[in-house]
């Protein structure tokens, strides 16, 4: 009987986190390929199928090139020992405590431009920081309540620093579903392994939102904002409501009386006093920002002003997040924390440097070009994969807007095995970690969200560019369960887990323009009910 990893291949400069360089496989791997051998590639390949069947059932799909599909969730699960873990959780713990310290500095004193540890231009031309958030105080000192921190790992082995994601990071929903999913395929699996539990990610969320009301409040209003059933990610911002037990809200919900939100409902109007917004800083409110827009409230940012609401994520977070910031992060860390970077970034040009802009130019067909403001992988120009044309094209784009880029070194993301029509083979994943800040603590889910690009050599792991997903499996102690579950308890177990009936992938920030756009019509086929 054929083995799931026969001929299973390798590849020079290209780290796999299951199999190592000589063919071995390495610990963490070694019980779960075992199993897997013993299950037979045929067993595990209608395993996989069940899999997508039941999300296609449950509705959780995305839209890729204006087709809805099932939402790819690869049977095989990216696995990370608990040592591993531990240094990546301490390095996303201390970026985001760094980010929280800039972001208070950059809204306030500037104290980190009048020390010349960055320049002021890197700041003021962002097209994220926005000037109408300047001097609001959040009540316990939080800005990034959530955050999703993108990793890869290097040929060597060792995680990297791909991107910052501190405005409005989405995934977690597919780490919820996607543990729930491998615990009904692979229960004999699932059950020998210790597994660092998610579960817990929302009730977590909810005590940080909580935490966050404004002074005084004893039992506060926590809502979920959302842009609407259109949105790509409203299966995440339903399921989450749900699972915190919170409102699922739209802009249309809210109204702003006296400096104060309140919520419509039957019995009148509530007040609001924390709204987790999984909409965009530019349409969260039309006073402040787009004054065209239906997806927000009017009024809700000089609410918070005034420290009757909070905003979580805080307004004006994606300076933070732009890509030429991202280079200077490490410098942040060591100025705000007096620290040095746990988890390094990945090699950075800043075109807006004429000597680097000149190295660049020279390079284009060997180097990774990126946007700025850019999210998704949307922009985004592989040098070595790109024809003459596109590179002709970029390189005029460059020299007119070179603040608007970045370049970094083709990183060969590591590989997992991956299930596809061949049988195993090795294919380019990254990592979301997400960490929540409650004030006291940034708490880090164990593991996150794996994602996985899905076609051979491709590197761009996005769902929006035909990517799927993988269920990270953190390890606890050796990672070997001595008692295994019966069979029945799993299916109990799995049977009371919460309900899937929803829609959509990971957000992407530009989908708020096509959203604004469409909730203006009533939904093809009459009016809404």
């Amino acid at each position: 009987m054929a083995g799931p990893l026969d001929q299973y291949p390798t590849r020079a400069g290209v780290f796999d986190e299951t199999v190592a360089g000589d063919g071995a496989v390495r610990e963490a791997y070694r019980q779960m390929v075992e199993q897997f051998e013993a299950l037979g590639l045929e067993d595990v390949r209608s395993r996989a199928e069940y899999v997508s069947t039941s999300y296609h059932d449950q509705g959780v799909t995305f839209d890729y090139a204006g087709e809805e599909r099932p939402f790819p969730l690869d049977i095989v699960p990216r696995v990370i020992d608990a040592q591993t873990w531990a240094h990546v959780e301490a390095g996303v713990a201390q970026r985001v405590r760094a980010l929280e310290e800039f972001l208070a500095d950059v809204y306030g004193a500037m104290q980190i431009v009048t020390d010349r540890v960055l320049p002021r231009h890197v700041v003021t031309t962002s097209a994220h920081y926005h000037r109408v958030a300047f001097g609001i105080q959040p009540v316990n000192g939080v800005r990034i309540h959530v955050s999703g921190i993108d990793l890869v790992r290097d040929g060597d082995g060792v995680f990297r620093v791909l991107e910052d994601n501190v405005r409005i990071p989405s995934g977690v929903s597919y780490v919820l579903t996607n543990r729930r999913a491998m615990t009904a395929t692979l229960p004999e699996v699932v059950g020998t392994h210790r597994i660092r539990p998610v579960a817990a990610y929302p009730a977590r969320l909810l005590r940080a939102l909580r935490a966050a009301a404004p002074s005084g409040v004893q039992d506060p209003e926590v809502v979920v904002l959302t842009p609407g059933p259109f949105n790509s990610a409203y299966f995440e911002h339903s399921l989450l409501a749900r699972l915190m037990g919170c409102r699922l809200v739209e802009g249309r919900d809210l109204v702003t009386q006296g400096g104060r939100v309140m919520m419509r409902d039957t019995h009148g109007m509530q007040p609001v006093h924390v709204i987790y917004r999984r909409v965009d800083d530019d349409f969260l409110d039309p006073v402040a920002f787009r004054n065209d827009s239906v997806l927000g409230c009017p009024g809700v940012l000089s609410a918070a002003r005034a420290g009757n609401v909070t905003i979580a994520n805080a307004v004006g977070n994606g300076v933070a997040d732009d890509k030429l910031m991202y280079s200077y992060v490490p410098d942040l860390i060591r100025y705000y924390l007096d620290e040095e970077p746990l988890l390094p970034n990945v090699d950075t040009w800043r075109l807006e440097d004429p000597s680097h802009r000149e190295e660049v130019l020279d390079r284009l067909d060997e180097l990774v070009l990126k946007p700025v403001d850019g999210s998704g992988g949307k922009g985004i120009v592989i040098g070595p994969q790109a024809d003459r044309a596109e590179l002709d094209a970029l390189r005029e784009r460059v020299i007119a807007a070179p603040r608007g880029w970045v370049a970094q070194p083709v990183v060969q993301l590591s590989t997992v095995p991956t299930m596809v029509e061949e049988g195993m083979r090795p294919r380019h994943v990254d990592l979301r970690p997400f960490a929540i800040n409650d004030g006291e603590k940034v708490w880090v889910l164990p593991g996150g969200l794996t994602r996985v690009a899905l076609g051979e050599g491709e590197l761009i792991v996005n769902s929006s560019r035909g990517g799927g997903s993988k269920d990270t499996w953190v390890l606890s102690g050796d990672g070997r369960r001595t008692r295994v579950l019966p069979r029945a308890q799993v299916a109990f177990q799995t049977a009371s887990a919460p309900q899937v009936a929803q829609k959509r992938s990971e957000a992407e920030p530009s989908e708020q323009e096509q959203q604004q756009q469409q909730v203006r019509l009533p939904p093809a086929g009459g009016a809404p009910c």
